[in-house]
């Protein structure tokens, strides 16, 4: 596979004599699976080179290679007058550093950990995250929030839960609430309370703390859903150009979201066999790991077959939506979202943004054509009827017929 990338033979014999070997001719090819080109991947596989010399140099075992001693080498690249070939010291080659390190923990020549954050993490923090991931099912954007929160406590409080108690509890909220938002705060009492379960389930800290964790005010049914418009909703998925692998791609994800109320999340979760073509449905895992097959409609199948024919044809990728240029990696529910946002700005939608304005779209339509709240619960998944009751309030015309007279304000008038 290195020949897809060079040439000449000198260049081959050099990468061979400080790549280890058989570790870069694996790189090679694994980099021509997930489609780089012949650019990137000769720099990629230069700074591969580089960063065996430099191990080398420094007397470190290749085995021990690790992502503090990358973060070495990524400083060195900074000041770096070693002899040539070695692949540059600019973003190309960072990136090559970061991909070579990704291919070697995946093929176990190097000790694989969970993440490089997890390492940084204090030690309770480290298991809890273990536990929301594999005794939770937790979602790993709701891993990456409750772990902050629990980390913020810990730095505040320390890392003995045996001398926690309520007054300290609540005054670190309250000074936390004060400099952060509505939404922030909620967050950051979820993610304590969670933490403090954990806590107790270890046998750390004591079961009723908590409940020591203050509550912030919040009424979930006073304000009314984010959604978009029937005319703004075609705008957004219109604006996708179908003749470009990227307008083909944006135009299936929109369809899933605004058709079938799927998060972000879902759609990233998405797999090749997740799809019964037979049957027209679709296997969707939602949160805590929950499966539902929901019906398929001819417009959104369409666009996802029409995707399907021009997605890279990868044995070692199931995930359905990838990312446009090589490495041909999946799209995580953060890019989703920013791209539903990005069409609503090309269709000048002004107010709603993300993807979950989608699914708020898909509900209130629902809503509007006479579909039974319970119904539209179902195809949402909310295990209760109360998540879905806020949509009950956007058709103002039907709550203006319904709305009892105010005799006192005639009176006044």
């Amino acid at each position: 596979m290195l020949e897809d990338y060079f040439d000449a033979g000198s260049s081959l014999e050099h990468l061979r004599c400080f790549g280890e070997g058989a570790h870069i001719d694996g790189f090679s090819e694994y980099l021509k699976e997930r489609g780089y080109s012949r650019r990137t991947g000769s720099c990629y596989l230069l700074t591969a080179a580089h960063l065996s010399r430099f191990l080398e140099d420094n007397d470190v075992e290749f085995e021990s290679l690790d992502h503090k001693i990358v973060g070495q080498f990524l400083e060195h690249l900074h000041h770096c007058d070693c002899r040539k070939p070695n692949g540059g010291n600019g973003k190309p080659a960072r990136n090559g550093a970061a991909a070579f390190y990704r291919y070697l923990r995946g093929v176990g020549a190097v000790q694989a950990i969970d993440d490089e954050t997890t390492a940084t993490l204090p030690l309770l923090v480290q298991s809890f995250r273990h536990w929301l991931k594999q005794h939770r099912g937790a979602a790993e954007s709701t891993v990456s929030y409750y772990c902050r929160g629990a980390c913020q406590l810990v730095g505040a409080l320390g890392d003995e839960p045996s001398q926690y108690d309520a007054g300290t509890l609540r005054a670190f909220v309250l000074e936390r609430a004060r400099n952060s938002g509505k939404g922030a705060t909620q967050v950051l009492i979820t993610a304590l309370r969670s933490f403090l379960r954990y806590l107790a389930s270890e046998r750390k800290c004591s079961a009723a703390l908590a409940t020591a964790i203050p509550s912030v005010a919040v009424w979930r049914l006073s304000s009314l859903p984010r959604y978009l418009s029937e005319s703004e909703l075609e705008r957004t998925i219109d604006s996708c150009e179908v003749d470009t692998f990227a307008g083909v791609r944006d135009r299936a994800i929109l369809l899933l979201l605004a058709r079938l109320g799927l998060r972000a999340s879902d759609v990233a979760a998405l797999r090749l066999f997740d799809f019964d073509w037979q049957d027209a449905t679709v296997l969707v895992s939602g949160k805590s790991r929950r499966e539902e097959r929901l019906p398929l409609p001819q417009e959104v199948g369409d666009a996802v077959l029409k995707y399907l024919e021009l997605r890279p044809r990868l044995d070692t990728e199931p995930v359905v939506f990838l990312r446009i240029q090589a490495p041909w990696q999946p799209l995580n529910p953060s890019a989703i979202s920013l791209l539903a946002s990005r069409a609503m700005r090309r269709a000048e939608v002004s107010t709603p943004s993300g993807a979950h304005a989608l699914r708020h779209t898909a509900a209130t339509q629902m809503l509007r054509q006479g579909v039974p709240l319970d119904d539209i619960r179902i195809l949402l998944r909310h295990r209760s009827v109360d998540m879905t009751a806020t949509y009950a309030k956007v058709d103002l015309e039907l709550l203006q017929e319904v709305a009892q007279p105010w005799p006192e304000v005639f009176q006044c008038s």
